[in-house]
Formats: structure tokens, C-alpha cells, sequence
């Protein structure tokens, strides 16, 4: 499967994810303690049933394929399709206001569906060839039973906020995205923007 395949991350500890030469990839899974429930639920299912629930509450993300225990890398690993498009880091468009009350809207009905996303920047939001948005690195999410309390909302923005060149490209449209969502919450939200009124 490694044969001809591209890594597109990796960090000191080895290959994280690959693009294979078919044009699917394999993201692989360490466990990072000793003592923790990864070894009985490992982070591979985790993001399978990720998958599952999201597409179970109508949000676009990846198609699995297949899922793996590598033992002698001491790893588990996902075989999947990707979801068609381009993330919003890679828009061959500008990020104009349209598409950010289109970002802004897509967040909010993910925190209203009880989906707090980790990783949460433009690397990771897909805008796919029907004009949909959708997720595809989601290791890093919880599904809640309810929709996420405003402490939880802005925290999400904290980790959106992490990535400057992200920030600087919906501050470009502040007020286009902010317009997603209920005004109160929308004041909460400006600082984190870089804006003020």
C-alpha cells in the first residue's frame, strides 16, 4: 500500500497520514500512553465512528474504507476515501462574503447538531464540488447528545484562532461571517476575530 504514496503529515514519531498512489489515503494511529483507553477503544475506531455519526447527522466527510492494526509499527491505521473538493486553505476562489456566512452557518449547525471539533481551521473544512462543506481530519472530535453550550462554541474558536493566516482569512469577512450567527453570540465571538466595532 506504501508503495508510490506521498506523505502529507508526519511528525518525529513517523508517517501520520498518506496519500496513496490511487488517490486514497491511510492515516495511521499511535497510542501516546501507556495506561490510557486508546488501547481498548483505539483512536482508528474512535475516527470510524466519527465518520458514521456525522454522516448519521447529514454532514459531508470521508468515505472509510478499511481499518487496520499494523502490530510490528505498533500503530492502527484508516483506509479511506477522501471527500471530493477543496479545502478552504486551497480555494482556487476567493474567500469572499458569501462563502464566509456559508462557514459561519456551517459551524453554528455543527455546534447546534453537539459536534465540537478539535481541530478545528481551514485545512479541515472542505468545499466540495456540489457547493457543500464538510469535514475531513476528525480525530480530534466529540459528538455531544445536545447541542454544545456557548463556553464550548467559543472555545472551538480558540483552536480556529491557533492558526493565524486562518484568522487574518475570515477577518477579511468578518462581518459576512459573524451574520451567522445570534447576535449576542456573534459579539462574544468578534475578539477572537481580531475585530472590533
Amino acid at each position: 500500500m506504501r508503495e508510490g504514496a506521498d506523505v502529507t503529515a508526519a511528525d518525529h514519531y513517523g508517517d501520520k497520514v498518506l496519500r496513496l498512489a490511487d488517490g486514497t489515503y491511510l492515516k495511521l494511529f499511535r497510542v501516546k500512553r501507556l495506561f490510557t483507553s486508546a488501547r481498548i477503544f483505539p483512536y482508528s475506531s474512535r475516527f470510524v465512528k466519527g465518520a458514521e455519526k456525522l454522516k448519521a447527522l447529514g454532514v459531508p466527510t470521508l468515505d472509510v474504507i478499511e481499518i487496520f492494526r499494523i502490530n510490528h509499527l505498533k500503530r492502527t491505521a484508516v483506509h479511506y476515501n477522501p471527500l471530493p473538493g477543496h479545502t478552504l486553505r486551497e480555494l482556487p476562489v476567493p474567500f469572499d462574503d458569501a462563502l464566509a456566512k456559508q462557514f459561519g452557518s456551517f459551524i453554528r449547525d455543527l455546534h447546534d447538531k453537539g459536534v465540537y471539533l478539535r481541530s478545528m481551521h481551514l485545512g479541515n473544512v472542505v468545499l466540495t464540488p456540489e457547493g457543500e462543506l464538510g469535514l475531513i481530519d476528525i480525530a480530534d472530535m466529540r459528538i455531544f447528545k445536545r447541542s454544545l453550550p456557548d463556553r464550548l462554541r467559543l472555545r472551538n474558536f480558540d483552536h480556529l484562532a491557533r492558526y493565524d493566516e486562518d484568522r487574518k482569512t475570515v477577518a477579511t469577512q468578518a462581518e459576512s461571517f459573524l451574520s451567522a450567527f445570534e447576535p449576542a453570540f456573534a459579539e462574544k465571538l468578534r475578539p477572537k476575530l481580531g475585530g472590533s466595532r
